[in-house]
């Protein structure tokens, strides 16, 4: 008989809406201020922390709607923001450096969806409110910094092969120029250079005889602007998690941009002063020997320099680092328990440990300093704050540099893997150095060339504009689909509805974020589903016109438009693939929600359609058709 759906069909589309309705539920129940508890460096929550956050919060009298331990940590909601804020600011208290505390939403969808796994979906920065930062790397801070590392091998190389030379320099092409003290020697320099420094193109200078030429090859070059940029996203992906953000968003953007996203953060100040510091240590023993008449006559004898405390006072210290924050594989804040001063208690790795214990147990009663770097990038100005443009018609970056003195304790005794530092002005500035020095240093500077703060108001604001355009898509469609198309209106009314349904399922089950760009896309996903089916119920007018019986009439214009609706449909696909993989954030974020409404209503708009019209009119005598 015509018109008849077959059993395995319709199995097919009952379990699709079940699943739509189960993964689209827990967006219907809202979500709660909370806190998500992890344990630091990989470090297990295990169920005494949970305990003890109780037991904290129940001093206080904090109240909280519930309290969960999971494989990821600790959760727990909360009634309203203020609670939320006073708890983290205690369990920070509690459980210091050795667990991270974040802010975040939590769902307050039943546990039995939750013990699923079905999560509600992400809400973006526009709609949830946070900071938006844009980074920009100073790939030449990188390059220059390899090409120190190679002046300084060139030397050392020269001097293990007892081959003298007068200077060795980096001009402004960016070519180490090594100037050998005897022409003789200038050859077997130059074998030993090249057989030493592969990386390195190696030459002669056609004008000087005893210099030889050295400079980074373009492959090199690149592989350090490419090492630059992969580092700096792993150290800023630390810096964030450290910073205790639940959900965010650090991804490269071109060749030398980092875009960072902070959904729900508060202290806005914070979180751009440590994402845009590249801070490390470095230890220097002092020159006891010329410290005294080197302060006096401010001329620091040849292997030393002098550095300047934070309070002025000046110091001489040999120029050789002896290890520095790269060394380091942890670094806590807390308080002497002597001078109730802040410190930052620091473990080296197995190399640096080493070094240590040999150099502090060679220099017993002598003095190490730890020198506090600091490395930002900015553009320059005039001194009318015009920007200055290269000649390339770019804007000229500086490089600014921070050195200063924290401490420099006498060596009482010999050190290992384990020391602290002292100096610090603040337990806020010890907080924030064992952070950066956890997470990582920066391999090149960063500038943070724009910045977008979207509070929690505006976001809310966006979500219900947001859902209120929707909705009203909806509905004038829902008009014009029940008084032009009738029975088959209603059809279509209740395939859109699921749609709808089905594209909040997909996101949710992928975990992707909602933005409001993504919301335009489902707002057109809304006009577009309607699309395939007013090609079908005026392709079965045509039939009926045409003279055929109305079964006759659904199964020919089902038939018949549905090549048409799927190269429609395939052609806004290919649109929204290349839109996603060609376009920045927000775009991607329409693409996304496009490309699952295009394929979500096909299946609504053809098969459940079919089924509905199927079960209304299949199998029956029919007269007239209500379209």
């Amino acid at each position: 008989m015509f018109n008849q759906t077959a059993w395995w069909k319709f199995m097919v589309i009952i379990t699709v809406v079940l699943f739509g309705l189960i993964y689209a539920a827990p967006n219907i129940f809202g979500s709660d201020p909370g806190i998500q508890i992890r344990g630091a460096r990989g470090l297990s929550v295990e169920s005494a922390v949970l305990g003890r956050v109780q037991s904290t919060l129940d001093a206080q009298s904090i109240s909280f709607k519930s309290i969960s331990r999971d494989a990821k940590g600790i959760k727990i909601r909360f009634e309203n923001d203020e609670a939320q804020l006073r708890a983290k600011e205690l369990i920070e208290k509690e459980l210091g450096n050795n667990y991270s505390s974040a802010l975040t939403l939590l769902t307050g969808a039943p546990s039995w969806l939750t013990e699923l796994g079905v999560l509600p979906m992400y809400l973006g920065l526009d709609l949830r409110g946070g900071v938006h930062f844009l980074l920009q790397v100073d790939m030449q801070s990188a390059v220059k910094r390899a090409q120190e590392r190679y002046q300084d091998n060139i030397k050392t190389i020269l001097r293990e092969n007892k081959l003298r030379y007068r200077t060795v320099l980096l001009n402004p092409q960016g070519q180490l120029e090594t100037t050998i003290r005897n022409p003789d020697h200038w050859q077997q320099a130059y074998d030993i250079l090249i057989k030493e420094l592969p990386d390195l193109e190696i030459s002669d200078d056609d004008s000087r005889a005893e210099i030889i030429l050295a400079q980074l090859s373009q492959t090199q070059t690149d592989e350090i602007k490419k090492f630059a940029l992969e580092q700096n996203l792993t150290a800023l992906r630390n810096r964030v998690d450290q910073l205790g953000v639940a959900e965010p968003v650090v991804q490269q953007q071109g060749d030398d941009r980092i875009v960072i996203q902070l959904p729900g953060v508060q202290d806005t100040a914070r979180a751009k002063a440590i994402l845009g510091r590249a801070a490390t240590l470095e230890m220097h023993l002092v020159d006891e020997k010329n410290n005294t008449s080197a302060i006096a006559s401010g001329q620091a004898p040849s292997g030393s320099r002098i550095f300047k405390f934070r309070d002025g006072r000046r110091i001489l210290l040999h120029k050789r680092v002896i290890y520095s924050g790269d060394s380091i594989v942890d670094a806590a804040a807390s308080l002497d328990a002597q001078t109730g001063g802040p410190i930052v208690s620091i473990t080296l790795d197995s190399a640096a440990a080493t070094i240590n214990s040999r150099v502090t147990g060679e220099n017993i009663n002598n003095r190490m300093a730890v020198v506090y770097l600091e490395i930002t990038s900015a553009i320059k100005k005039d001194a009318d704050g015009n920007i200055v443009l290269g000649d390339d018609g770019k804007p000229v970056r500086v490089t600014n540099r921070l050195e200063e003195v924290l401490t420099a304790p006498v060596i009482r005794d010999q050190l290992g893997k384990r020391y602290q530092i002292e100096g610090l002005d603040s337990v806020e500035e010890a907080r924030d150095l064992s952070l950066m020095l956890r997470s990582g240093t920066l391999a090149a500077p960063v500038e943070i060339i724009e910045e977008r703060t979207v509070g929690p108001s505006l976001g809310q604001a966006n979500i219900s504009q947001g859902f209120r355009s929707v909705m009203v898509g909806f509905v004038l469609v829902l008009i014009f689909m029940l008084v032009y198309y009738r029975v088959f209106g209603f059809t279509a009314i209740l395939a859109l509805t699921l749609n709808l349904v089905l594209i909040v399922a997909v996101l949710s089950l992928l975990q992707a974020t909602l933005t409001l760009p993504g919301v335009a896309g489902i707002v057109l996903t809304v006009g577009m589903a309607v699309d395939a089916n007013v090609l079908i119920f005026e392709r079965i007018r045509e039939e009926v016109r045409n003279g055929n019986s109305p079964q006759a009439s659904i199964y020919l214009g089902y038939d018949r438009a549905l090549s048409t609706i799927v190269d429609a449909n395939i052609t806004t696909l290919i649109a929204a693939v290349v839109l996603f993989n060609f376009g920045t954030g927000p775009i991607k974020g329409f693409a996304v929600t496009l490309s699952i409404g295009i394929i979500t209503s096909m299946f609504t708009a053809i098969m459940l359609t079919r089924m509905l019209i199927n079960l209304f009119y299949g199998g029956k005598i029919v007269k007239r058709l209500a379209i």
